[in-house]
């Protein structure tokens, strides 16, 4: 038998029970019970199956565990981006890593009243990582009189509480985030942003994981990816299909993998005599079999000339990184309702060719 006295209460258990001055470095999970309030339950221990992890991860990680050593207060780390790009994996690296160097990892599910005074007990070198933290702290209606979840947070997070600790969270949606946590290199310090693979990425990943006589699929998935953003469960699965002996055209039909979305594209017609005139950030469906009309012009005010074309005519040229339709293929009309000799300026040029390239999201870090 043991007898816990906390205060003036005196609580029995039997002789399973040990006690431990800090939290040995192991995973653990938040739990809470009507009876007891919270409490914290053993986590199976985080592993990385992965063989190679991709994007310089390994080294963003090792770069937050030293500057969590050298700190001399909290440590917050927003990792963002969409589904299935890395944000777990990065914070599985990061686990595994904090428990090495002794520090044990707690890992926050839900929300509940209350959590953050908990979580502020616990004294000591500890790693909280909160997942999906815009869906399970955000859009949650208070009880009256009650603040706001992430706005409770936030004192845990400024660093009041005692013992250093290591706060990381992701989400999929930035502007869900409370606007004392975005822009604030004083509770976050680090924000790392999750993109899609680049071109040179895919295809090293696809030369690791495709067996070698499936390499000439490689060029057709790369230029898919180019049309629709593929993330890295998307290239597992199409890698998985395509190594069981099934082409790529073939496969992507019966995966999971969907035309939910128009994305925006930049169009330039290339004339013979060097000019160039075009449309930007236009919304196009990639995939569809009906013919497209895009109003160019050279001036984003006088769309003098329209183009009219069929996406499944495109040509990929994975030098330039653009897909590429010849004049033969597509047809240009004219606004004769515009002036006469700029419409016959216009008529005059012979088309070359029609470039189609995917405009990528704008970067949420400067440039310097």
């Amino acid at each position: 038998m043991k007898a816990i006295k906390i205060g003036n209460r005196v609580e029995i258990y039997n002789d399973m029970v040990r006690t431990f001055d800090e939290l040995p470095p192991k995973t653990y999970v938040v739990k809470f019970a009507k009876m007891s309030g919270f409490y914290l339950e053993e986590y199976a221990d985080i592993t990385i199956n992965e063989e190679k992890v991709y994007g310089g991860q390994l080294e963003k990680a090792r770069k937050v565990i030293e500057s969590y050593q050298r700190f001399d207060r909290n440590l917050g780390v927003i990792l963002s981006g969409d589904k299935g790009i890395g944000k777990s994996l990065f914070a599985r690296l990061l686990s595994v890593q904090a428990v090495k160097q002794g520090i044990p990892v707690v890992v926050v599910e839900q929300y509940l009243s209350g959590i953050a005074s908990y979580l502020a007990g616990v004294d000591q070198r500890v790693m909280l990582i909160f997942d999906e933290f815009d869906k399970t702290f955000g859009g949650i209606n208070p009880p009256d009189g009650a603040q706001d979840p992430q706005t409770e947070m936030l004192g845990l997070f400024d660093g009041i509480s005692q013992g250093k600790k290591l706060f990381v969270i992701t989400c999929n949606e930035i502007r869900h985030l409370n606007d004392c946590i975005v822009n604030r290199p004083g509770r976050f310090h680090y924000h790392f942003r999750f993109d899609y693979p680049s071109e040179e990425e895919i295809r090293g990943y696809l030369m690791d994981k495709l067996e070698q006589k499936h390499y000439d699929e490689i060029n057709t998935i790369v230029e898919f990816s180019r049309k629709v953003d593929l993330n890295y469960d998307c290239l597992r699965a199409i890698a998985l299909e395509v190594n069981s002996g099934e082409k790529f055209n073939s496969a992507i039909k019966d995966l999971n993998i969907l035309n939910l979305a128009q994305d925006n594209y930049d169009l330039v017609v290339h004339f013979h005599n060097g000019r160039m005139i075009g449309a930007q950030e236009v919304n196009i469906d990639f995939f569809s079999q009906d013919e497209k009309c895009v109003n160019i012009s050279e001036d984003n005010y006088h769309e003098v000339i329209s183009v009219h074309f069929y996406t499944q005519d495109c040509e990929y040229d994975m030098q330039n990184r653009y897909a590429v339709i010849p004049a033969e293929k597509f047809r240009l009309t004219y606004d004769e309702e515009y002036e006469r000799e700029l419409v016959n300026q216009m008529k005059a040029l012979v088309p070359n060719y029609l470039t189609i390239r995917k405009v990528r999201g704008r970067s949420l870090h400067y440039l310097v």
